[in-house]
């Protein structure tokens, strides 16, 4: 009898080849719902749940921040971060040509290009976080430190406290 074969996203596959950790949390899910909905429907406390948003800058350069689902961007805080004057979050209509990812499956793990990105530094705190792993019902959990790694992020104070 044939197993059924678990269809990996990118990110995992990075993960993987990079010997990262991690667990999958899938879920059912035919069209983009929040990230507070998805952790109450895993049952997930909020503040490890993180969501991925992705601007662009003055210099027309765009830029990943990583921050718990329940908070807000300062979005001076990540232009600061990156170096920008300003940055604006990126339409949606445009993440999937930008990073290769659609509207609830955008993960900071392996988009079309290596941008910028930013963790919020509250994740330090926590032994794991979970984040989009890359499709809609697929959620990924691992330590701050390896999505750092596996996404090329630093961590910085980029939400609104």
């Amino acid at each position: 009898m044939a197993k059924s074969k678990e269809t990996k996203t990118n990110a995992m596959r990075i993960l993987e080849t990079k010997k990262i950790p991690y667990t999958a949390h899938t879920y059912e899910c035919e069209e983009f719902i929040d990230g507070i909905q998805i952790a109450d429907m895993l049952s997930l406390p909020h503040e490890k749940v993180y969501k991925t948003l992705v601007t662009q800058g003055n210099s027309k350069n765009y830029f990943v921040f990583v921050i718990p689902i329940a908070e807000e961007l300062d979005m001076k805080k990540a232009a600061k971060s990156v170096g920008e004057k300003s940055v604006a979050m990126l339409h949606v209509k445009d993440i999937n040509a930008v990073t290769g990812y659609i509207r609830g499956g955008c993960t900071a793990i392996g988009m079309k290009k290596q941008y910028v990105t930013r963790i919020d530094i509250a994740a330090k705190e926590l032994s794991q976080i979970i984040v989009s792993g890359g499709k809609l019902g697929m959620q990924l959990e691992l330590a701050p430190n390896d999505l750092a790694l596996a996404s090329g992020a630093e961590f910085a104070d980029i939400i609104v406290r």
